[in-house]
């Protein structure tokens, strides 16, 4: 019987933590979840040039921390370092589900690969001109609160998921004697903006060299303006028909955490079930 253990990586700016609704469902039906809690921000696995270093960080922990071959589930940043570690380093990895991290295919990954060569990737990738530019420091909890409450991405999130995100995504910052207690964010925002900026757009090419050996599944938004503004003609191309879809945004795992679990669990046991034959 092969390892139930379940390797979750996260998306870009969001802590393991955030996803704690989750990993409890996931538990309740009976796998070992374990977890990197924030890529990126170990000096010894620095954000650099197509992400090598943060999928050295993810096969080190599997060898590491498990010690046996695990199924991958990660959600956009999260999905596509499973994928790179299931193509490369296949001895580790059972089976991958991807939530909502399209493949660049055609003219776009080749946009994508000029803007990195001459600096213009915050034009191709607003994003990383916005975390970048993101708020990170607030003078209490409750500023906070009512900072991320007033968001309407952050709004949508179901709201034991957003009062997770509060919990790990910001921590205490120190403060003066007699201040109140003030908070920051607990993912770096350079380090945020860096991982986009240095994202790999050769993905596709190099499956199609070193396709990965084990199942795997891709999980798209209905409304995912990432995966609108990539397509899909990419990610079928490595996935087939193992592509399902979830009512929701880019982050719809954080919008839908119990609908996330199901469609999970679901593509898990079909491929349990297909190792079992």
């Amino acid at each position: 019987m092969p390892h139930r253990t379940l390797v979750f990586s996260h998306a870009n700016s969001f802590p393991a933590g955030t996803y704690r609704t989750l990993f409890d469902g996931w538990r309740a039906a009976g796998w070992d979840v374990r977890a990197i809690d924030q890529f990126g921000h170990d000096p010894r696995y620095p954000v650099t040039r197509d992400w090598p270093h943060l999928v050295a960080q993810l096969v080190h922990f599997i060898e590491h921390e498990v010690g046996h071959p695990v199924w991958l589930v990660g959600h956009s940043l999260g999905g596509y370092l499973s994928m790179m570690v299931a193509s490369r380093h296949p001895q580790w990895v059972q089976g991958v589900v991807v939530l909502d991290s399209p493949l660049l295919y055609g003219w776009k990954r080749r946009s994508l690969g000029l803007a990195k060569r001459w600096n213009l990737v915050h034009r191709v990738l607003p994003p990383s001109r916005v975390a970048a530019e993101r708020t990170e420091r607030w003078d209490s909890l409750d500023t906070v609160v009512q900072h991320f409450q007033a968001k309407p991405k952050f709004a949508a999130f179901h709201p034991q998921v957003l009062r997770d995100y509060i919990e790990h995504g910001t921590q205490a910052a120190e403060a003066g004697p007699g201040a109140a207690s003030p908070r920051r964010l607990s993912f770096d925002r350079r380090i945020e903006s860096a991982i986009y900026t240095t994202m790999p757009h050769d993905l596709l090419p190099e499956f199609r060299r070193r396709p990965p050996r084990c199942p795997m599944a891709f999980i798209g938004g209905t409304r995912s303006q990432e995966l609108r503004a990539v397509g899909l003609r990419g990610t079928e191309r490595l996935f087939g028909p193992r592509v399902s879809f979830i009512d929701g945004t880019h982050l719809y795992p954080l919008e839908q955490p119990q609908t996330t679990v199901n469609e999970v669990l679901r593509w898990l046991q079909r491929f349990e079930a297909g190792l079992r034959t």
